[in-house]
């Protein structure tokens, strides 16, 4: 287990944090399904099918963006070199793969996501999904993997004018819930995302998924976890 605490955020004593009910909210892309590991793959095939080179480092660039800021992502990198509307063929192709080889509850789940929701439901924690992708895929997604019941609330991407790193996907959330961003963790893996999180005053923790945490994530994150399992023992340590 290796959990690194980091505390950034604003201190909330232990009583104080449990009378006010503290609510999870939780990205769902590399947090809940190991979709991006996934997602890339049907770039990496989609891009192959054009010519595009440095797909990773583009890809890099979009995780934790709406479908908008990731269309621009792409068309800014290859438009010149391969005209317009790349972006709009790149991702077309790469969304029938992803559709064709995942749909149907074959999207992987990550490590610990079962036995964290079972914990918080245990707890009576409310939880919520605050993603970049459209609501109508996030509850497909939730659905066929038979987790959608462990939330109250979703909003997706196209809930909001601005997208991550802005603040407002997660203030949304919040309001739902109707909780104060400060009684509220919000579990991401992208740096839009806990740059949000923070940006909405609320207790980000980071499980890193594709890429690492760098100082400025451990400068905004309250903590850094290597998994969902060690964000259970996390929440433990500073609720009970």
């Amino acid at each position: 287990m290796h959990t690194e605490k980091v505390g950034a955020g604003e201190y909330i004593e232990k009583d104080d944090l449990m009378n006010n009910r503290y609510s999870v909210i939780f990205d769902m892309d590399g947090v809940i399904f190991d979709s991006e590991r996934a997602c890339l793959d049907t770039w990496t095939e989609a891009a192959a099918g054009y010519g595009l080179s440095n797909v990773r480092e583009v890809f890099d660039r979009c995780i934790g963006t709406n479908n908008n800021q990731t269309r621009q992502i792409v068309e800014d990198a290859y438009a010149k070199e391969y005209g317009e509307g790349i972006a709009d063929k790149l991702l077309s192709e790469s969304s029938r793969l992803f559709h064709e080889k995942y749909d149907g509850g074959r999207l992987p789940v990550k490590k610990g996501v079962k036995e964290i929701l079972e914990y918080l439901k245990a707890e009576n924690v409310r939880c919520a999904v605050a993603s970049s992708t459209r609501k109508a895929v996030v509850e497909a997604e939730l659905r066929d993997a038979d987790l959608i019941d462990y939330f109250e609330e979703i909003v997706g991407g196209d809930s909001v004018k601005v997208s991550k790193p802005d603040p407002e996907i997660y203030l949304i959330a919040c309001d739902k819930l109707k909780t104060d961003p400060k009684y509220a963790f919000a579990i991401e893996d992208s740096y839009n995302g806990i740059r949000s999180a923070h940006a909405a005053g609320m207790k980000p923790i980071m499980v890193p998924d594709m890429i690492p945490a760098d100082d400025e994530m451990r400068e905004l994150a309250d903590t850094v976890c290597e998994s969902l399992l060690d964000v259970i023992d996390y929440l433990r340590d500073i609720t009970e």
